[in-house]
């Protein structure tokens, strides 16, 4: 889509970008979702891909990614052995509802940045437990937990001009035995629910992240493995408005596959294998 209101576009920007922004700009990576909808509100953009940030940079505290790191790029990566969640990674990646084509351009920060309730990075950040670094136009940065930046649906923490600019997976959590579940109504459709549950090894805890229906993420951790019944009230104590409602499903319908899938991944990581 032309965006009719653009005036201006920022090709070289500072390698602290946030001294270049004013009233009116967008920061610009992938632009997947910028071009798709009409932006009237927007008069400049600024090109974060010249400022070339590090895609991904293993090391043994984990995984950093740059935040102009493009879901291809994180769906190639092939993860240590000793990283049992690290599966997650390309797992997550193909629960994007959009082609390979796209995958060369949108980025992980881009997709969680927009803060869909369906947005699949917000789901693997989350359930790994990753830090967001966010950077401030007056320079200063900050460092927030994944499941405290997305508020609502297509909100997040984020002020004017402040940007993310990487995202760290620690190592501990990618070393987790995960299990996943996700639905949709299509084979290749949006999310309408996605749960990831992970358990340290040696341990009998459980961490479980709900995404896609609700509007926000939701995290519950449990110091020992919940019986059947603990997990089911653990879910119904989410608040109603925090169910998502839209095409792909209802509040309730969206409730009740938490319910099934949440137990079905209680089970696996408890047998110690898929059911």
């Amino acid at each position: 889509m032309d965006l009719n209101t653009i005036t201006e576009v920022i090709r070289r920007p500072s390698s602290e970008p946030g001294v270049d922004w004013r009233e009116g700009d967008a920061w610009l990576a992938g632009g997947t979702w910028l071009y798709s909808v009409e932006q009237p509100g927007l008069r400049r953009l600024i090109d974060l891909t010249p400022l070339r940030w590090n895609s991904l940079d293993p090391s043994h505290t984990g995984l950093d990614v740059g935040a102009t790191c493009t879901i291809r790029d994180l769906h190639a990566f092939a993860p240590p052995d000793d990283w049992t969640a690290g599966g997650l990674l390309a797992k997550s990646c193909e629960a994007f509802l959009s082609s390979f084509k796209v995958w060369n351009s949108a980025t992980v920060g881009g997709n969680i940045c927009l803060s869909l309730p369906a947005g699949p990075m917000i789901t693997l950040t989350v359930a790994l437990e990753a830090q967001y670094e966010l950077w401030a136009p007056d320079g200063t940065t900050r460092s927030v937990d994944a499941v405290d930046f997305v508020t609502g649906d297509h909100q997040n923490i984020l002020a004017p001009g402040e940007m993310l600019r990487r995202i760290h997976i620690p190592a501990h959590a990618l070393r987790k035995r995960p299990a996943h579940r996700r639905f949709s109504l299509t084979r290749l459709g949006r999310s309408t629910v996605f749960l990831v549950g992970t358990r340290t090894p040696g341990a009998n805890d459980l961490l479980l992240t709900v995404t896609a229906g609700t509007v926000r993420p939701v995290r519950i951790a449990f110091d020992t493995m919940p019986d059947a019944r603990r997990l089911a009230r653990s879910i119904e104590a989410v608040p109603d408005g925090d169910w998502f409602a839209d095409p792909n499903g209802s509040p309730d319908h969206r409730r009740h596959l938490t319910r099934h899938f949440a137990e079905e991944i209680r089970r696996e990581l408890t047998a110690g294998g898929p059911v």
